[in-house]
Order: C-alpha cells, then structure tokens, then sequence
C-alpha cells in the first residue's frame, strides 16, 4: 500500500505542474478542457496565467512536502487541497459548462485526491 500511496501521490502533484505549465503556454485549450472556455475579449489571458501559476505552486509543494517532510504533511496538504477541485466542480457549473465536465473531471478529481490522501494517512 506505501507504493501506491505514494505513486498516486506523485503523479497527482505532476498533474498539477502539468496543469500549470498549460495554463501558462496553451492558455485557449487548456480553458476548454477545464469546461470554461476563454473568451477572447477581456483580461482571459492574465487569470489563465494566475490558474497556471496557482496550480503549478500546489503541485511542486505537494512534491515537497511528500520528499522532505513525509506522507502524513502530504496527506494533510491534500485534503486541504481538494477544496479546489470541488470549488473547480462549481465555477464550472455557474459558468455555463457541462455537469459532464464539472463532475466528470472536477468532482472525480477531488475524491480521488482524497482518496490519495486516505491513502497516505494509512501509511
């Protein structure tokens, strides 16, 4: 179960860096696959860039946190941070996209960074 627990925890904070490195060079498509896509007009381009940069930070201190404190800060940071996905799930639905996507994506990814964090607490 530690193998899991931390390969689970691994590749969420990747996908979070991932995440990040899209919103900051692949604005456009990355909006769309988050369920909202951008609108040409106004400041798109900044918040895409602020939602790069905030994604990117929460996996490379997940990544941190996992390498030199232990599994049970990285635990903590995860439930902590699935408060993001969750809220992701409502911006998605008060923004005109799909329950597909809001929960599809969003949602599922919220239970499974809890699950990553149950996961680490029970190592």
């Amino acid at each position: 179960m530690t193998v899991t627990a931390y390969t689970l925890a691994v590749v969420l904070d990747l996908f979070c860096v991932f995440l990040g490195y899209r919103f900051l060079f692949q604005p456009g498509p990355a909006a769309t696959g988050y369920g909202v896509p951008a609108r040409p007009e106004g400041d798109a381009g900044a918040y895409l860039s602020i939602k790069g940069v905030r994604d990117g930070t929460l996996g490379l201190v997940g990544l941190v946190l996992l390498a030199f404190v232990g599994a049970r800060a990285e635990a903590w940071f995860m439930v902590a941070v699935a408060v993001v996905p969750l809220c992701d799930t409502l911006i998605v639905l008060r923004n005109g996209g799909t329950r597909a996507v809001a929960f599809g994506i969003h949602f599922a990814t919220a239970v499974i960074v809890l699950v990553s964090a149950g996961l680490l607490f029970a190592v």
